[in-house]
C-alpha cells in the first residue's frame, strides 16, 4: 500500500507540475526563475494538452481521487484558457 501511496503522490506532482506551466504560461503566476509574468498561450496549451494525454494514457489505471484530480485541474485551466484568449493580464511580457 505504501508503494501505491508513494507512486500516486509523485502521479499528481507530475500532473500539479504540468498545472503550474499552463498557468505560467496564461500569465496566472510569475516564472519562479525571474518572477517574470509571461502570456504564452501555445505554452500553456502544450501544458494542458500534455495533462489529457495522461489522462487518456491512464485510463482505467487511477484511483478515483486520482482520476477527479486530473478532471478538476483539467477544468480549471481550459476555463482559465479561453479567458486568457480574449484577456490577456496586464503588465506582462509576450514573446
Amino acid at each position: 500500500m505504501e508503494i501505491e501511496n508513494e507512486q500516486s503522490a509523485i502521479f499528481l506532482q507530475l500532473i500539479i507540475q504540468h498545472q503550474q506551466l499552463a498557468m505560467m504560461g496564461m500569465g496566472m503566476i510569475p516564472n519562479p526563475m525571474d518572477n517574470t509574468i509571461i502570456h504564452d498561450l501555445e505554452y500553456a496549451k502544450i501544458a494542458i494538452d500534455t495533462i489529457d494525454v495522461l489522462k487518456e494514457k491512464t485510463q482505467g489505471n487511477l484511483l478515483d481521487y486520482e482520476t477527479q484530480f486530473i478532471d478538476q485541474v483539467l477544468i480549471q485551466l481550459k476555463e482559465k484558457y479561453n479567458e486568457a484568449e480574449t484577456t490577456p493580464p496586464s503588465n506582462i511580457i509576450i514573446p
